[in-house]
């Protein structure tokens, strides 16, 4: 079993859409990068024998550069594929061509993706930027729950995938308020009330059935309903009969919440963590709370910062490390090599550049220029700190409340500590 394979899935999806970034980030001069998907049931010599036809195609090409380009890049592919008597299990796709860099400098870069999941398709194309529409699907939520909060006044609908809640909408009722109007008969204001109540839900239920059930692939990825309200307003519309009946037998539960707006979309998530359980949502809020908890403590065990949090991993005192899935930093270790002076620095991946466009400086002992020796993911590295003291490391998603918090106020690294220590 491979490193990649032996990672979490929250890692591996982690390394996976950071390669997705590093690829779009990537860009060409004309038609001159080419993106080859090839699925696992696709025969090698078919692939390189179009690739042939294509090289001979480019001819027809005027910019000589772009010729050039293209055909180079062809001549790398096929090198590649040498080396494939058929494709890997999930199939795999190439990316290559003249990248361009520093001023009209171009490079050109070939890299092999194989992806998590078997490619459903087989293509071929040239442009500007890679084709990266497929691989992108993959990182889509196989699985959806459906979300609705309602009272008598309002209702308002959503989806939580995966650690994401996408609010979808909502919608006003025209229920009068319990106190009548003079001139009608207490019977009657409540007939109508109770009129204008069941109108009201049945526009809800059939929304709902038509916002759920036009879910892509509803009967496979649609896993239930939550609905949450006050008492009796979700036990009335849910006991109703309002919703389509495959919607129906979805509902998983009815929880109370305050709100029914778009903000009790999160509190309904809440409120249903038990039905949820095991969820990756329900896991990362729960650590992300428990670390906020310890946080306010007087001797609380926690830690935040890169310093604070690499110091106690040294020291083996972290129990979990907690890192946002939107760090993107590098750590480089700089050497003089003149006096050999050297330090550690950690710095900000920025989109598009390499640590080559970095300026380092000169050294402080000698004034020499300083030059990378050495570089490493910020989770790559941390990770590797944590695993020689047994840590455990969580990436957290920054698509709930907690999540964000951790990358926004804490800087994407903390920790939950064994014991307390000094940093």
């Amino acid at each position: 079993m491979t490193e990649i394979e032996e990672m979490d899935p929250a890692r591996l999806r982690y390394e996976f859409k950071k390669m997705l970034e590093r690829l779009e980030a990537k860009q060409g001069s004309g038609t001159e990068l080419i993106s080859l998907y090839i699925p696992p049931d696709k025969q090698i010599y078919d692939v390189t024998a179009q690739l042939r036809d294509e090289f001979g195609q480019c001819s027809n090409i005027k910019s000589k550069q772009t010729k050039t380009n293209v055909q180079s890049a062809i001549s790398s592919i096929l090198s590649r594929l040498k080396y494939f008597k058929k494709p890997p299990e999930n199939g795999m796709a190439i990316f290559c061509g003249s990248i361009n860099t520093v001023g009209d400098r171009t490079d050109l870069q070939c890299e092999i993706v194989y992806p998590p999941e078997p490619l459903g398709l087989y293509m071929y194309r040239c442009s500007s930027n890679f084709e990266l529409e497929p691989l992108k699907a993959m990182l889509e939520e196989k699985y959806v729950y459906g979300l609705l909060v309602i009272d008598r006044r309002e209702a308002y609908w959503g989806f939580l995938r995966g650690n994401r809640i996408e609010p979808i909408g909502g919608s006003t009722s025209t229920v009068p308020g319990k106190q009548r109007k003079g001139g009608q008969s207490a019977a009657r204001f409540q007939r109508l009330r109770l009129i204008a109540i069941n109108e009201f839900y049945k526009k809800v239920g059939d929304h709902s059935s038509e916002i759920f059930m036009a879910e892509k692939d509803f009967f496979e990825r649609f896993k239930g309903l939550l609905i949450g309200g006050p008492s009796p307003t979700k036990e009335e519309f849910a006991e109703g009969g309002y919703l389509h009946h495959e919607v129906q037998k979805r509902v998983l539960g009815l929880f109370d919440v305050a709100y029914t707006n778009e903000s009790g979309l999160p509190e309904l998530v809440d409120a249903a963590a038990d039905v949820l359980k095991g969820m990756a949502v329900v896991k990362e809020k729960d650590l992300m709370n428990r670390f906020l908890k310890e946080l306010v403590k007087d001797d609380g065990l926690a830690a935040y910062g890169e310093e604070s949090v690499r110091a106690n991993l040294e020291t083996g005192s972290v129990d979990i490390l907690l890192l946002s899935d939107r760090l993107r930093e590098s750590r480089l270790k700089i050497r003089c090599g003149a006096c050999g002076y050297s330090e550690e620095r950690t710095i900000k991946s920025e989109s598009g550049k390499t640590t080559r466009d970095i300026e380092l400086g000169n050294c402080p002992k000698c004034s020499a220029p300083l030059q990378i020796e050495e570089e490493s993911d910020i989770i790559d590295e941390l990770t590797a700190l944590a695993d020689a003291s047994g840590t455990k490391v969580e990436i957290i998603s920054d698509e709930f409340e907690e999540g964000s918090v951790l990358y926004s106020a804490f800087g994407g690294i903390a920790a939950i500590l064994r014991y307390r220590t000094g940093y």
